[in-house]
């Protein structure tokens, strides 16, 4: 239901064209000739990626939740991830989500649910990245080589400080961990 703020599109941009500079299938690169609402011309960026499918993979007690850790080279950085990846066109993202949980860390989840879907960088980029919770693993395998140097099972506790100190830097994953503490805490019999 519109509000009063969503009724007037006094403020939303006039695209006149878009240029395409890049395109592969992990992104389209493009440049967007723009006009603001008081007549600024000017050209912006536009990052097109295909949807990813991140999976937050919580033991059976709800208590730890399956970290990866690996190497981010554009960032030059060691993190703890939860598992994810592309969506394959036409492919279901809960199939993504199971897939790429086992591919990344040798663990299949029982079962998956859609939590949610958000948009990292709004301003610059269509990048939708959703986010699924499962209940319960097994370990079918080892994770595929290049995916990750490290798998653990980390209590929710522990992986909040590992936000906190910078170990934990992408933000699907702190979602899905904010997430599980938020509805480990609201549980019934759970005091807050």
């Amino acid at each position: 239901m519109p509000t009063e703020h969503t009724k007037s599109e006094h403020t939303k941009w006039t695209i006149h064209g878009e240029r395409l500079v890049d395109e592969n299938r992990h992104i389209r690169l493009s440049v967007a000739s723009v006009e603001l609402p008081n007549g600024t011309h000017f050209d912006q960026y536009v990052i097109r990626l295909p949807r990813c499918v991140m999976t937050a993979v919580l033991d059976e007690t709800g208590e730890n939740i399956l970290l990866i850790w690996r190497h981010r080279f554009i960032l030059d950085r060691w993190d703890w991830e939860v598992p994810g990846g592309y969506a394959d066109p036409g492919e279901d993202p809960a199939v993504t989500a199971v897939r790429e949980a086992e591919e990344e860390t040798g663990w299949r989840p029982r079962s998956v649910e859609y939590l949610f879907t958000f948009q990292p960088m709004v301003g610059s980029a269509d990048a939708p990245q959703d986010i699924y919770l499962a209940r319960g693993a097994d370990l079918v395998g080892e994770p595929h080589a290049d995916e990750a140097e490290a798998v653990r099972w980390v209590p929710l506790d522990e992986a909040q400080r590992l936000i906190e100190n910078g170990e934990i830097i992408g933000g699907a994953t702190i979602m899905a961990v904010l997430h599980a503490r938020a509805a480990r805490a609201a549980a019934p019999g759970r005091s807050t």
